[in-house]
């Protein structure tokens, strides 16, 4: 099918000027949306849960809209290379809203889950096509700069959302978690119609269909494999989704080598600079979720502080990613890639190490140190990526290689939630085995409630808490790992990129 449209080419009409203030507020409005979403909802989860009931179903309602967010991102990505970004935000934007109203209206758990696919459609779009317009109407220079401010979104979300939702639910009702999306939404999409103006190049396209609906199915097994597996890795259900997710994997790439406009456009990948940032990516985001999964569980559970103070040594991480991701634009401009993303490698090793050697004695103001170090390499290295990425390609590949960077992402996200979640149980299980079978790794729940905690026996309550110390140790020192993975890959950043943007 031929489709009349073509390169976007910003500003070349006079009497349409785009306002580059104005459509950067709408985009960070929109990214908002997205991120805070997040935040509030697992605050909310609680009182949702105890409304609805389905506790069994808990962890659908987050891996719904993870498992859609990164099913459709690239898919997104490619679309806004040749329709524009602006028509194919707004229609990711006007899904997320309707998933968002729903979600409010939920009347059970297996319909939210429902909602939530639909939410997490939505969502696809928000944040690579709102980073890459930024790409699209800054210079390189100017980049730098402003992805900072984008940076700074993520900060500001992680502290106000648990706050908002929390009031929400103690005031209100948490069907208005989701309906707060709606004016953040709609206000957004105004200011992308009113003051971004884009001039579409007429040319014809082929739109991949085939390569987009292969691709959906690679992913979405994968994912779901990954998300539900567990401990029913072995299971010929599991195993059929891995063998369907290979199969569609290798037609997918064949599918791309032929078509006329793939929706993976392969060649990207050839940059030495998108490669690495693309891999490294991958290893951070499987650093990412170790750190934020289960970095409240020692916490709680080993330094018995509250759930608060828990929350607060997670917050330090968005405190130092937006700070380091507005000094990240300064620094491209004075050393260049290379180094900043070198210095940015250092500090996930230095944040990863405070994990490892973090004890019952450290105290919550350790647990927050090595949260902020990894938040500040978090954000010099991903801010140097999308820089970096965006300067490669030209704005035919910008939308792709900027969905591309965020989907190996997600995929270390999920990746690394099944990966070290298995860790954490199988280490458990080896520690509570020699010291006492009685004790289950489901025991170990009862760290994280004080009035729990405190009906256990001493022997008991040091078993769990030392098993579950030994145990996050493990996991920790594969965060580590990835940690010195990933200022390797780094260091093969071609050194070309050392000099300004």
């Amino acid at each position: 099918m031929a489709i009349e449209i073509g390169k976007s080419d910003v500003n070349s009409n006079p009497k349409r000027q785009t306002k580059k203030p104005l459509v950067l507020a709408s985009v960070m409005l929109a990214m908002f949306m997205g991120a805070i979403e997040a935040t509030i909802v697992s605050t909310a989860m609680p009182a949702i849960v105890a409304d609805l009931g389905g506790f069994t179903l808990y962890s659908w309602v987050f891996s719904a809209y993870l498992l859609m967010n990164a099913v459709t991102v690239l898919i997104y990505g490619k679309l806004s290379d040749l329709f524009g970004r602006k028509p194919i935000l707004t229609v990711g934007i006007i899904i997320f809203l309707i998933g968002s109203i729903l979600c409010g209206f939920a009347t059970s758990m297996k319909t939210l889950i429902i909602f939530r696919l639909i939410q997490g459609f939505g969502a696809g779009a928000v944040t690579p096509i709102a980073t890459t317009i930024v790409g699209d109407i800054y210079t390189a220079e100017e980049r730098a700069k402003i992805q900072g401010y984008l940076s700074s979104v993520w900060g500001i979300s992680a502290i106000t959302g648990p706050a908002v939702g929390g009031l929400l639910v103690q005031y209100v009702s948490w069907h208005y978690v989701f309906w707060i999306n709606i004016p953040l939404g709609i206000l957004s999409l105004v200011g992308l119609w009113m003051f971004l103006h884009e001039n579409v190049e007429k040319k014809k396209h082929k739109i991949d269909y085939l390569g987009a609906i292969l691709l959906m199915i690679t992913i979405s097994t994968l994912m779901f494999v990954l998300v539900e597996g567990g401990g029913r890795f072995g299971s010929w259900k599991m195993v059929s989704l891995l063998i369907l997710s290979g199969l569609a994997l290798i037609a997918f790439i064949f599918q791309e080598r032929r078509a006329a406009e793939p929706v993976m456009p392969f060649s990207i990948w050839k940059h030495r600079a998108i490669f690495i940032a693309n891999s490294t990516s991958l290893t951070t985001g499987i650093m990412l979720i170790g750190i934020s999964s289960f970095l409240p569980t020692f916490v709680q559970g080993v330094m018995e502080q509250t759930p608060i103070v828990a929350g607060f040594t997670l917050t330090a991480m968005s405190i130092g990613w937006p700070i380091a991701s507005t000094l990240s634009g300064r620094m491209l401009i004075s050393m260049g890639y290379r180094k900043t993303s070198i210095i940015g490698g250092v500090f996930l090793i230095i944040g990863s190490i405070a994990f490892v050697t973090m004890s019952a004695s450290s105290g919550p103001i350790w647990a927050a140190l090595g949260s902020f170090f990894v938040g500040v390499g978090m954000g010099l290295t991903s801010t140097a990526f999308i820089v970096s990425i965006q300067s490669t390609v030209d704005w035919q590949q910008r939308g792709i290689a900027t969905a591309a960077n965020m989907f190996m992402r997600n995929l270390g996200n999920t990746i690394g939630a099944a990966m070290l979640g298995g860790i954490l149980n199988n280490r458990m299980l080896h520690y509570f085995s020699q010291k006492d079978k009685s004790i289950t790794v489901d025991d170990a729940n009862n760290l994280l409630k004080a009035s729990d905690r405190d009906k256990l026996s001493e022997s008991v309550k040091s078993i769990l808490q030392d098993g579950l110390t030994f145990s996050l140790h493990s996991v920790y020192f594969v965060v580590l790992t990835f940690a010195f993975v990933s200022l390797l890959l780094i260091l093969f950043i071609p050194k070309k990129n050392e000099g300004s943007v």
